[in-house]
């Protein structure tokens, strides 16, 4: 159909109230496998040289309720609750991707407010870049490459509906227009997932919902033993290992090529069928790259996301290999400051520790007292200067002694920080492989025995306690201390 801007759009589809959550997403489904065809369609023609006499455009799916009712809801509830009465929106990408999650937030919605979901088009143009991802054969040519301009046919991102203003809680509704019913928008969630395809090299369907973040190679060879020994086990519930370049086994003993090169945050996938396997990340060093890497992979709602690196003990009395679990987190990486001011305390989340440490007990055969062997409990400081000890002893060393920081490193307080920003709940176990105020420096020959005694025993931690965590209800994971004042209903 032509409208009166000359924009060929799909025939539009009436808005549809649903009050089974199941029977929402499939509309949902339909309108936008509906939307991503149309569109494909046209812009193949185009790049066959059938150039389109008007602009070409198709629009994301959207989810709305209303409600005037003041009515409390489980007031232990941290999500799944509107606001206040009003008009709440949403806009929806793949939702074959996020089938689970919607069926979800929309089943409790339903439950708690008890009117129905309205769904049908929105007034958000899908890119033309999002609509051809992953399409064998189609993809949107460099500035100048194409026989047509770009921009005078097709939707492109669009950065008034790709940024973090509703997340960040900076977002102002304008006059007339529905409230936020979801902490991101559809566009949004395509640009990141879209970024993770890149940046990761696997597909973003195969992120599970406990991710684990490292930032050395050694874990992930660790990983890999694990995951296979887990395909032996038909009784662990894992199902299938997936590498870069979405190489995928489902056999323990099945050959993984060796990529000719790893992208830049390798990220590796030991898979269940509902998808509560494990996700390791390997984020590399710096805060940069732990930004990156929770920007993105927040749009997939995981139910936990964890640290388990290295880092620099800051006590004489911690010895290499020891643990230490983040309590508090001075934050001088810098990286969020313009999204999260460092004024903005990082809570630790009594679920999460009490998962670590057990984990921790688990591995080590101590608990109680004798934990505090090779285990401390206190504040980890994340610095964006990696050679920091060679500075003026008198500032970063003065600084970390008033904070009582126990530990250093470059990632953990970045993680953290958007573990809170984007209401993702996160933790930080790190194992002390230098202690630089005391003359052991991270030097070939010191750490090699430690890298060889202390990576397994320390993945394995991070396992146990994601494994713990995935038999906890959600509503009980995700902590109301993650919510402000007004919330998105939707995780």
């Amino acid at each position: 159909m032509t409208d009166g801007q000359d924009i060929l759009t799909p025939d539009s589809a009436s808005v549809r109230a649903f009050d089974d959550a199941a029977a929402a997403v499939d509309h949902l489904t339909a309108l936008y496998d509906e939307a991503i065809a149309f569109l494909q369609d046209g812009f193949a023609e185009a790049l066959s040289g059938q150039i389109p006499s008007t602009r070409i455009r198709a629009y994301y799916p959207e989810i709305r309720i209303s409600t005037q009712s003041h009515a409390q809801v489980d007031s232990r509830l941290s999500f799944g609750h509107l606001a206040a009465p009003g008009t709440y929106a949403a806009t929806i990408t793949r939702p074959d991707l996020f089938r689970n999650y919607l069926r979800q937030q929309i089943g409790l919605l339903l439950r708690n407010h008890n009117v129905p979901v309205q769904i049908g088009p929105s007034d958000t143009p899908i890119p033309v870049h999002f609509a051809v991802t992953g399409e064998e054969g189609l993809s949107v040519p460099h500035q100048g490459a194409a026989p047509f301009t770009l921009r005078d046919y097709f939707d492109v991102p669009d950065l008034a509906t790709t940024n973090d203003d509703i997340v960040n809680g900076t977002y102002q509704t304008p006059p007339g227009a529905p409230l936020p019913l979801a902490p991101f928008t559809a566009q949004r969630v395509d640009y990141s997932l879209a970024r993770l395809a890149h940046y990761t090299a696997t597909d973003p369907g195969y992120f599970q919902n406990h991710v684990l973040f490292t930032n050395y190679q050694f874990y992930v060879e660790e990983f890999e033993a694990f995951a296979r020994t887990a395909l032996a086990d038909p009784d662990s519930g894992y199902e299938s290992f997936v590498t870069t370049g979405n190489t995928r086994i489902t056999e323990a003993d099945a050959p993984l090529p060796v990529p000719a090169k790893l992208p830049q945050m390798p990220a590796y996938h030991l898979t269940r069928a509902d998808g509560s396997g494990i996700t390791l990340v390997n984020i590399g060093v710096g805060p940069s790259n732990a930004k990156t890497a929770t920007d993105h992979i927040a749009v997939l709602r995981p139910h936990a996301w964890l640290m388990v690196g290295h880092c620099a003990g800051l006590r004489n009395s911690q010895s290499l290999g020891d643990f230490v679990l983040a309590h508090a987190y001075l934050r001088e990486d810098r990286v969020l400051d313009a999204d999260l001011p460092a004024w903005v305390p990082i809570p630790a989340l009594a679920e999460i520790q009490i998962a670590l440490e057990r984990a921790v007990e688990h591995e080590t055969r101590l608990e109680g007292y004798d934990l505090k062997r090779i285990m401390r409990t206190g504040t980890v400081a994340s610095f964006d200067n990696r050679n920091w000890e060679l500075r003026d002893q008198s500032g970063p060393v003065q600084r970390l002694s008033q904070s009582r920081a126990i530990a250093l490193d470059m990632e953990s307080a970045t993680i953290a920080a958007n573990g809170f920003r984007f209401r993702v709940p996160y933790g930080t176990l790190l194992c002390v492989s230098d202690k630089p105020l005391h003359g052991e420096l991270k030097l070939p020959g010191m750490a090699s025995d430690f890298y060889k005694t202390q990576v397994a025993r320390h993945l394995m931690i991070g396992i146990r306690a994601m494994e713990s965590l995935r038999g906890m209800p959600l509503e009980r994971l995700h902590s109301r201390k993650l919510r402000s004042f007004d919330e998105t209903a939707f995780l």
